[in-house]
Order: C-alpha cells, then structure tokens, then sequence
C-alpha cells in the first residue's frame, strides 16, 4: 500500500529540490520600461539588474504557524511550528524565524505568492483554510 505524502514529507521534498538548484537568475526591469524585448540600454534614471541567487549555504525549516506585524518602515513575519495545531486550551508556538523585509518587497512576494496559489489551486483544487473543514472523522 502506497504511504501517502504529509507536510513534512512534502517540505522535505521541496527542500531536497532547492538544494538541487544552486542558482537562479532574474532579471528586473521597472514597470516603465514600455518596449516588451528591447536591447536597448537603459534610459537616465532607469535600473536594469541581473540578479543571481546562490542559495548553497540554505536552510530549510517547516512552519504551520505565521504572525504579521507591521511598522510604517517594515514588514515582519514570525515563523514557527505548533505541533498541536488541533489542541485545545492554551499553546505556546515557538517562533523559529523571524523575516523582516519593506512594504515594497512584501508586495511583490504578495503578487508572487497569490499567482502560485492559484496554479496550485487549478492543478489540486481549492486550498481549505479552515482547520475544522479539513478534519476527517476518526473511527
């Protein structure tokens, strides 16, 4: 019988797919930049980058748990794990990572998380948020 796949599982698998792939490369232009494909140089005032990312020093960790804060200046996201995400009463989350980053980042990771979410959501169906609807009956 085949062992279906859990979080952890599947976090570990995208970890071990990370790992595989060391670099990657984006280019970023502003939304100004009006011709789709020109070689052109850069206008005054204009920044054209070529991002390379070296993720070879990564660690991965899983988390069911995230806080946002917010400041005028930054955006800050407490990770952690709850390993008793169905308990009642009282529970202490360990925050394990802390991500702060500005309000201009945070945006484009919003774009980006949403457009992947619903290539997921067309591939698999909809994502249950709420923990009540996705419990099975035991018995």
């Amino acid at each position: 019988m085949a062992k279906k796949k859990t979080d952890a599982d599947a976090a570990a698998d995208e970890a071990a797919d990370a790992a595989e792939t060391t670099t990657e490369t984006e280019e970023v232009a502003p939304a100004e930049d009006a011709g789709a494909g020109e070689a052109e140089a850069p206008q005054p005032g204009q920044i054209r980058q070529r991002i390379t990312v070296d993720d070879a020093g990564i660690e991965a960790a899983y988390s069911n748990f995230c806080r946002v804060q917010s400041t005028p200046e930054e955006l800050i996201l407490d990770l952690g794990l709850n390993p008793t995400p169905f308990a009642n009463g009282d529970i202490t989350v360990p925050v394990t990572q802390r991500i702060i980053m500005n309000h201009i980042t945070a945006k484009r990771m919003l774009g980006l998380l949403s457009q992947t979410l619903q290539r997921h959501e067309q591939a698999f169906g909809v994502v249950e948020t709420d923990v009540n609807r996705r419990l099975r009956p035991q018995g």
